[in-house]
């Protein structure tokens, strides 16, 4: 049975067309929404239509930078809860601060769990996302979090590339699951690269577990930031025989140095999710392929609004 409310989409400054694509699915014209900032850089925003008593969906992912796509939707979710809307739902694609989810030194944040006090507080009644860096960071929400994965798209982008002898490999112990799950479905092996992380932003290949050579290795990621540890773990794979690699990565945060990194590299293509826009290098780059995930949130977004089932959608 359908909700009485209107269902409405708005969409914040971080990926508008991702917002666009979605209406497109869902055959509705994006929200009016004005957002700016004041001359000392302060975020503004005002809501050009009436939501009363509507069913709102905010698209902002939490890209770069960072720090203002996060502060402008915590603006943007204050604004609708005082305009009376029945229901205010954010649509995080991406997760920021997600990475640091546990004390894993001494006398350091957990800024996943601020991050979702901050978005609860300032009036979210509900979350859908994409590919968290750790699963677990849904039970920092003291709301419904609907936790999607772009595993289908990325899948169906693997078998399109038509590889000779493909192999998948898991960048580090920690994506061994994500890695799995994609090899039995595409029922191919699995090696997975031992890595030491030193420091942020730096990693160091240690070892190979599994034998690549003669395989077409397909790397699969979920967060490309500066691409070191892609282009590293490519090195790795040429020098123990890997006839060729190819990578995988839902969100493409392709910060400092990545896509040249990326360029040079003797990666021959990186297939990445709409999670996050791509910069003008990254839009330039031969060996970058973005991937739409506009249907997958568009049909959430629709069986959310609907009072649907939305667990076929969590494969």
């Amino acid at each position: 049975m359908l909700r009485e409310h209107r269902l409405l989409v708005f969409s914040g400054r971080a990926n508008p067309a991702l917002t666009e694509s979605i209406c497109g699915y869902l055959q509705i014209e994006k929200g009016r929404v004005r957002l700016g900032a004041f001359s000392d850089g302060e975020l503004y925003c005002q809501i050009e239509e009436n939501v009363r008593g509507a069913d709102v969906f905010i698209v902002q992912p939490t890209g770069s930078p960072p720090n203002e796509s996060l502060m402008e939707l915590l603006i943007m979710l204050d604004a609708f809860r005082r305009a009376s809307p029945a229901r205010v739902c954010v649509v995080i694609p991406y997760l920021g601060y997600a990475r640091q989810d546990r004390k894993d030194a001494p006398r350091v944040p957990i800024t996943a769990k601020l991050v979702a006090n901050l978005i609860t507080t300032a009036g979210a009644d509900r979350v859908l996302t994409i590919d968290l860096h750790a699963a677990q960071i849904q039970g920092f929400f003291d709301i419904p979090v609907d936790h999607l994965y772009a595993a289908p798209v990325l899948i169906e982008a693997i078998r399109r590339s038509e590889l000779d002898n493909p192999m998948l490999v898991s960048p580090d112990a920690g994506g061994v699951e994500r890695a799995r799950a994609f090899a039995k479905r595409l029922k191919l092996d699995l090696a997975i690269m031992d890595k030491r992380r030193p420091e942020a932003n730096r990693a160091v290949i240690m070892n190979v577990i599994g034998n690549v050579k003669g395989y077409d290795c397909v790397i699969v990621d979920d967060i490309i930031d500066t691409a070191g540890t892609l282009v590293h773990s490519a090195e790795a794979l040429i020098e123990r025989g890997a006839r060729s690699v190819y990578a995988t990565g839902v969100h493409p945060v392709f910060s400092g140095p990545a896509i040249d990194r990326i360029n040079s590299s003797s990666i021959e293509k990186v297939m990445v999710t709409d999670t996050l826009a791509l910069s003008e290098a990254a839009e330039r780059s031969p060996k970058v392929e973005q991937l739409s995930l506009a249907v997958l949130l568009g049909e959430a977004i629709r069986r959310i609004h609907e009072g649907a089932s939305v667990s076929s959608l969590f494969v």
